[in-house]
């Protein structure tokens, strides 16, 4: 047996066929596969997958192929094909589908055991067809109410998932076997898309939400509407050639006059604004004196791409200056712009810039880069939560604590919908949070800052940020939305609350100390109180200004944000809504694993149920929805 069917066997665990059933006839599929030409899902996943170790696409793959299923299943009742022939006949059916859209040949083969696929008995509760599902858990589930709505809305896939493990813990308590809990959820995905929804399985709310494919959102299922947009495409080239060569005749133009206005600058004095931005330019000689060249006594600390150092400006002033050590921006153009778009950001929770500075580098290709902020006297959080015992600062008191999470919260909700197109801060972390010297919070550190295209999510191939802090779907998968940022704020919540580091590699124990795996399963157990931090416990006048409701509910609110599936994240404002009290904290739904696979133990091995540590625990369509 090939390696991959070892893999899968205990990977993916779905159907092990216990009743022999003949291979010499022919079958023909009763399943209609076009969907596959239509639904616009990401083909990326295995454009380039042709190795037999890629679980990414096998279970892209998989999602796909049981939008087949629950049609087969809404058709025929019965929730698997009858016989092997008709599960070979199938996924060749399916290969073939793969193939005209370029696919490579050899998919099926290296993804699926046509088994697991055919009908047999005792796999989950003895349920074969629908007539043994409503025998089992009737009619009128929260599965049949929640599911049936339009997906494609956030609450109401949340709901769907909540009743898509409801129903498993329901069909496993029936069926008394743990180790048939991934064939159960398999069932009630199944069930959910192919009986309950109102839209069918082929809708992108069910294709998205209940099966977890990543969805193109700029195609269309219309061929008409990709007709025009193929010929609007090729009309607009010619168009598109001629004003490329216009503007890079202009940039030309305009760089050389640039290099002149430079010199004049230069001529005028130490500083100088440019006239195509709000940022004070300064010239190295100032920065180098304000920090006594660039001083280890005046080192601050090392930020996203560079070495901080405090400096005081010739008028008193105290600033960190940023030396700029590694960075994506080539070229000082991209860095002028960059540059632009931060001084542009104007929010009391936000760390301003106050200028930048490009130097020379002795005739290096690339030149010496500089960013100066404000100095912030009081540090960054990391110094106060995680202090060393002959430390000057004490501990963060509750209200402290609170007032810097609602900071955090509100500088990221500027940077998601106060600006646009909304800027993704990709680096949430404690050292990235600065206080000023009324221990209000700043959000700090744009130099990993990226601009969304309104209304779509930013795939990237240079995924950065810190472990611990990094959303499983951007640090696996370079899939970059809002709700990266809101799962690094999360973490931090819980660091706030906790007064624990977000990923420590020294516990001692085999498996390595996660926050939010951690909250969350003491949360699930009912110990919330024990995620507390014992300072704030532990506070004689606790009753009056640790309101243990209020805090419990900012532990929660941390363990929301950073759920592994994105559609279960709010957004940064009803995170807010609900630190203020505005609105309800929805209960804390469980780790998913639609059409997949739960922790396992391979020989000696476990694996993490950490997705942030371990890439085998989840599939991209799971936290992708």
């Amino acid at each position: 047996m090939k390696p991959i069917f070892l893999i899968f066997t205990l990977f993916l665990s779905l159907f092990v066929c216990v009743m022999p059933a003949s291979t010499n006839s022919t079958s023909k599929c009763p399943m209609n596969l076009d969907y596959v030409l239509k639904i616009p899902w990401d083909v990326s996943e295995c454009k380039d997958h042709l190795s037999p170790n890629s679980t990414r696409c096998c279970q892209a793959l998989l999602s796909l192929y049981g939008v087949a299923l629950s049609e087969n299943l809404k058709k025929t009742s019965f929730f698997q094909l009858p016989d092997l022939p008709t599960s070979v006949s199938c996924l060749q059916d399916f290969q073939t589908k793969l193939s005209s859209v370029s696919l490579p040949s050899n998919l099926t083969s290296v993804c699926f055991d046509p088994m697991q696929f055919v009908a047999a008995p005792n796999i989950c509760a003895s349920i074969e067809s629908t007539q043994d599902w409503v025998e089992k858990l009737g009619n009128s589930t929260e599965l049949d109410s929640a599911c049936k709505p339009d997906l494609t809305d956030l609450t109401s896939c949340d709901a769907c998932v909540h009743a898509g493990f409801s129903a498993q813990s329901s069909l496993i308590a029936i069926d008394g076997n743990k180790s048939h809990s991934t064939d159960c959820f398999y069932f009630a995905i199944l069930y959910a898309a192919g009986i309950v929804n109102q839209f069918g399985p082929e809708s992108i709310g069910a294709v998205s939400c209940i099966f977890g494919l990543s969805i193109l959102s700029n195609k269309s299922s219309s061929s008409k509407r990709r007709s025009g947009l193929i010929f609007g495409v090729a009309g607009a080239g010619l168009a598109v050639v001629l004003m490329s060569i216009l503007l890079g005749l202009y940039f030309w133009w305009s760089r050389k006059y640039r290099e002149r206005s430079d010199e004049g600058e230069e001529e005028l004095g130490s500083v100088a604004r440019r006239p195509t931005t709000v940022s004070i330019w300064f010239q190295i000689q100032e920065l180098e004196k304000a920090t006594d060249n660039f001083s280890p006594k005046n080192f601050i600390g090392r930020g996203g791409f560079g070495m901080v150092y405090k400096g005081t400006l010739s008028d008193g002033t105290a600033v960190a200056v940023k030396k700029i050590i590694e960075s994506d921006i080539e070229g000082n153009a991209e860095f002028c712009n960059e540059v632009e778009i931060i001084s542009n950001l104007k929010h009391r929770n936000l760390l301003p810039l106050r200028g930048c500075c490009v130097a020379e580098n002795g005739g290096h290709e690339q030149s010496d880069r500089y960013l100066v902020y404000d100095y912030m006297s009081n540090g960054n959080l990391d110094d106060h939560l995680f202090r060393v015992s002959n430390s000057e600062h004490p501990p963060l008191t509750w209200p402290q604590r609170k007032s810097i999470i609602m900071d955090v919260a509100k500088g990221l909700a500027y940077l998601h919908y106060g600006v646009k197109p909304a800027i993704f801060h990709r680096d949430i972390k404690g050292t990235n949070i600065l206080l000023d010297a009324e221990m209000r919070a700043r959000v700090a550190d744009f130099g990993l800052a990226k601009q969304s295209r309104e209304g779509q999510s930013h795939l990237t191939t240079r995924v950065a940020g810190t472990h611990g802090y990094l959303a499983p779907e951007y640090a696996l998968y370079g899939q970059l939305t809002e709700k990266s940022d809101v799962y690094s704020f999360g973490v931090v919540v819980l660091e706030i609350m906790c007064g624990r580091k977000a990923l420590d590699l020294s516990v001692g124990s085999p498996r390595a100390f996660l926050i939010t795996d951690w909250a969350w399963s003491l949360v699930k157990a009912g110990k919330l109180e024990r995620v507390l931090d014992a300072s704030l416990v532990n506070d004689g006048d606790s009753q009056t200004a640790n309101p243990k409701g209020v805090m419990e509910r900012f532990v929660l609110v941390g363990i929301l944000c950073a759920h592994v599936m994105v559609a279960l994240r709010p957004t940064i404002e009803d995170a807010l809504k609900m630190l203020e009290g505005d609105i309800e904290v929805p209960t804390i739904p469980d780790r998913p694993t639609p059409l997949g696979h739960p922790s396992f133990h391979r020989g000696d091995n476990n694996f993490s149920i950490s997705p942030a540590l371990s890439a085998l625990q989840l599939n991209p369509g799971d936290m992708l929805r």
